[in-house]
């Protein structure tokens, strides 16, 4: 091999390896807050660190799910006279030593493998930790390998998986037997491989262990917005995800396994195996930590997948199935050919941010306040102002104190101003105050300076309302209704303080400054929070959201008028909606657009649905950024309907994106463009 090619294996190799210190870190952070039991990851870090609430999720469920396939080879081989366990790339896994604790290692013999310089540091550390030392009971230690630890059960050696040869003389010698029954663990390895080395290795170990079971936790999905950021996180580390091009999805991973030697083999992505644990557990996680990051959660588990391959007697013996009765609604995505245009908006504007409210003030004036950006929490407020074809960004006046507000929403009401209610500082402070927003002067309205930017004055003050409140929320909706000759406010659903989704409905008179009570018949929607609601017809139509246990809801329910107050009424699309949430929805006639969101489908992410409100028809089409130059995330963003000059109706897609996991946050750069004409 020449030596340039030398040079950047190694050097590709030190990175993978530094791969280990990093999710060493954070099985140990996830481990300390309780989302599992291990007590021996701490000795192999020298501090412990307290990672984000994302990060310990992503954590245990990849701590989960291959915990459930070693305990299931347990039970499934526990008469057999003898088993093992192959670890590859183990890094400094504490699988053995936690089997050990729970007297889970009769007949069991475990192999761990990894690069020499890995091993040698991991058995320096068990070798100065009496507790670790323990559970080996008798062991020689080597520092020249390639077996650094050799006990009774436990086998630790210094090779390369991708040497096929030498990986067969250094297990033969350290006592593998390829006729017992044994289970082969690959978490996020083969795919730091040039994939000729790691179809090779997946040959292999067919070839080598008849009677063997593989399991496999890696990466997939590199095509949408999430997974080019994954993408391009790792590339930056020098840890290239070889896998992700060849095997992009679970039916390309599957074939992988098949068309390789092994027999049998089940794929899951981390949302099916997640939310097909016991509700049990579920809820308990889920109650570990205050957590409203639902949707860089629902993205990461869409981009991990947990896989089994069987072999010989073990090919009955599945340790994953497909789930029946599965909380999360399975749909055929049925996609209309035709694909909308996004493109950039026209001007000189760089908007950033999550979690934002708008609203529009006037024609060609937005609203934007709150969220948080690259400085933090508390954005400052702005409003996009338009100047024949081309936009601007001018700040409001700072003297008005927005305060930190998170997931709130700001509504316009035809000739008195805008309400901005609710939101959240963090997920233990939801803010419960009315915000009353007047006027929108602009001294500078035509800087002549470049670069120069005009000033809106706005009036901001706190509405003093009588009447019994709800109780303080973010993730909701806030509804403009004219009713019975007044103006009103239809708050509903939302996350509270106990962090569950809301299913309550409020009216507030802006005109009396009251809270109110109007009657509402039928039976009430599902809680929710993350969905979206527009006025229609006297009413309001609200769709998708996250419902019980954070599963995406898929239905509509219109509030229609009555002569007595309001009615819930259900209706049927056909076909059914896809679940989503986080997305935005505005009603043109009689017809809802919706735009954007997470779902859990397993295909694309989503573009624009549009509902005829008189027929329930709907239509799926898919959004075309290829002239947006970078990946445009459309969840915890804004929109707002605009109208061209020449009169057709365009949707503006503004901030959004997002923290993707540990691979950093992404923020959609500048407000977007979609022109609705073909689907209205």
């Amino acid at each position: 091999m020449p030596v340039n090619k030398n040079k950047q294996k190694q050097g590709s190799d030190a990175a993978v390896q530094g791969t280990n210190d990093c999710s060493v870190l954070s099985k140990v952070s996830a481990a300390t807050q309780g989302y599992f039991l291990d007590d021996y990851l701490k000795h192999f870090v020298c501090k412990v660190s307290r990672r984000a609430p994302l990060i310990n999720r992503g954590y245990y469920v990849r701590w989960k799910a291959i915990d459930h396939c070693v305990k299931q080879f347990l039970r499934v081989t526990e008469s057999c006279p003898r088993r093992q366990v192959l670890s590859l790339g183990a890094g400094f896994d504490s699988l053995y030593f936690r089997l050990h604790a729970e007297g889970a290692v009769n007949r069991l013999l475990l192999f761990e493998l990894d690069f020499p310089d890995v091993t040698r540091r991991k058995a320096a550390l068990i070798n100065n930790s009496p507790q670790l030392k323990e559970c080996l009971g008798p062991f020689s230690h080597s520092t020249t390998g390639p077996v650094f630890v050799h006990g009774d059960q436990y086998r630790l050696l210094g090779v390369d998986v991708r040497e096929n040869a030498l990986v067969d003389e250094v297990l033969s010698g350290a006592g593998l037997d390829c006729s017992s029954p044994t289970l082969i663990l690959s978490e996020v390895v083969l795919t730091y491989m040039e994939t000729q080395w790691s179809d090779a290795v997946i040959r292999w170990a067919a070839r080598l262990l008849p009677q063997s079971l593989f399991v496999m936790y890696e990466q997939i999905r590199p095509h949408n917005p999430f997974g080019q950021v994954m993408e391009d996180h790792f590339l930056k580390l020098n840890s290239t995800l070889h896998a992700l091009r060849s095997y992009p999805d679970l039916t390309a991973q599957t074939h992988r396994f098949l068309d390789r030697g092994w027999e049998q083999c089940v794929c899951l992505d981390m949302n099916d195996f997640y939310l097909n644990l016991l509700e049990e557990e579920r809820c308990r996680v889920e109650g570990l930590e205050p957590f409203d990051e639902f949707e860089e959660w629902h993205n990461m588990c869409s981009h991990y997948f947990i896989l089994t391959a069987s072999m010989g007697s073990l090919t009955s013996q599945a340790l994953l199935s497909h789930p029946t009765g599965s909380t999360i609604p399975v749909m055929r995505l049925s996609l209309n050919s035709r694909s909308l245009v996004v493109r950039p908006m026209v001007g000189s504007l760089c908007v950033e941010g999550l979690g934002m409210a708008s609203t529009s003030l006037a024609p060609g004036m937005v609203l934007l306040c709150g969220g948080s950006d690259r400085g933090g929490r508390g954005a400052v407020a702005r409003v996009l102002s338009r100047n024949k074809e081309d936009w601007r960004c001018a700040p409001v006046d700072s003297s008005i104190d927005w305060g930190v507000r998170l997931h709130h929403t700001v509504t316009s009401v035809p000739g008195w101003g805008a309400v901005v209610f609710g939101g959240r500082s963090s997920p233990r402070n939801p803010i419960g105050t009315l915000l009353r927003v007047t006027g929108a002067e602009c001294d500078r309205p035509d800087p002549v300076i470049p670069g120069d930017q005009a000033l809106v004055r706005l009036s901001l003050k706190e509405m003093n309302c009588n009447g019994k409140p709800p109780g303080a929320r973010w993730r909701h909706t806030a509804t403009s209704l004219w009713h019975k000759g007044q103006n009103f406010l239809f708050v509903f659903g939302g996350r509270g303080e106990d962090e569950a989704g809301l299913g309550d409905a409020h009216f507030l008179c802006i005109d009396d400054q009251r809270w109110t009570v109007i009657p509402i018949e039928g039976k009430a929607p599902k809680r929710r929070f993350s969905h979206s609601a527009c006025g229609y017809a006297g009413g309001v139509v609200i769709c998708g959201g996250l419902g019980e246990g954070s599963v995406p809801l898929g239905d509509m329910v219109i509030l229609r008028p009555t002569t007595t107050g309001f009615r819930w009424e259900n209706m049927q699309l056909l076909p059914p909606l896809v679940p989503r949430y986080s997305h935005s929805a505005h009603v043109i006639g009689d017809r809802l657009v919706l735009v954007g969101g997470v779902w859990l489908q397993q295909d694309g992410v989503p573009g624009v649905a549009v509902v005829d409100l008189t027929t329930g028809v709907s239509v799926e089409l898919r959004l075309d950024t290829s002239a947006v130059p970078w990946p445009l995330m459309l969840h915890c963003f804004c929109s707002e309907l605009l109208e061209d000059s020449n009169g057709s109706t365009t949707v503006a897609l503004i901030g959004g994106g997002g923290n993707c996991f540990s691979f950093g946050t992404h923020h959609n750069l500048c407000p977007v463009i979609v022109d609705l004409k073909d689907v209205l």
